[in-house]
């Protein structure tokens, strides 16, 4: 189910993007995201789950492509690919740290509910992260950046 909203996820966003602006959306999407986490600590239905699942891959699957758009904005094309790593490596760091501390919290706790806190106040600490970028200005990319 995540996965499939996050196809839909990715047009849906990319047009919000292209009408109200990636840091906008970007910044409304890992809010969504944190209270999606955060709200798993109240599902207890199947139901409640799937539903849950599919506004997660919405959301995850929209923001993950916006970032390249956010990267060329604010970094120029020239760096592009070493700020596309730097963002992949730090994301994949936190996936990779994920299973072991959640495994780590379930087993200390006894349940989820510290994991859902945690990754709900990372997604917060994303989303302010995200408000502290200085406004894109059209003066933002350097001199030698590549015609559009």
């Amino acid at each position: 189910m995540e996965g499939l909203a996050g196809l839909f996820g990715r047009v849906i966003f990319g047009l919000l993007a292209d009408r109200i602006g990636v840091k906008r959306v970007i910044i409304g999407g890992l809010l969504l995201q944190a209270a999606g986490i955060y709200a798993y600590i109240y599902v207890s239905e199947l139901t409640h789950f799937y539903l849950l699942a599919v506004v997660l891959g919405l959301v995850y699957g929209g923001v993950m492509p916006l970032y390249s758009v956010l990267a060329r904005d604010y970094f120029g094309p020239q760096v592009m690919g070493t700020v596309l790593g730097g963002i992949t490596m730090t994301s994949a760091i936190g996936m990779a740290f994920g299973p072991v501390g959640g495994g780590y919290l379930f087993d200390t706790f006894g349940d989820y509910h510290w994991l859902y806190i945690a990754s709900a106040a990372i997604g917060l600490a994303a989303a302010m992260l995200a408000l502290a970028f200085p406004p894109k200005t059209e003066d933002a990319a350097p001199k030698d950046a590549l015609p559009a």
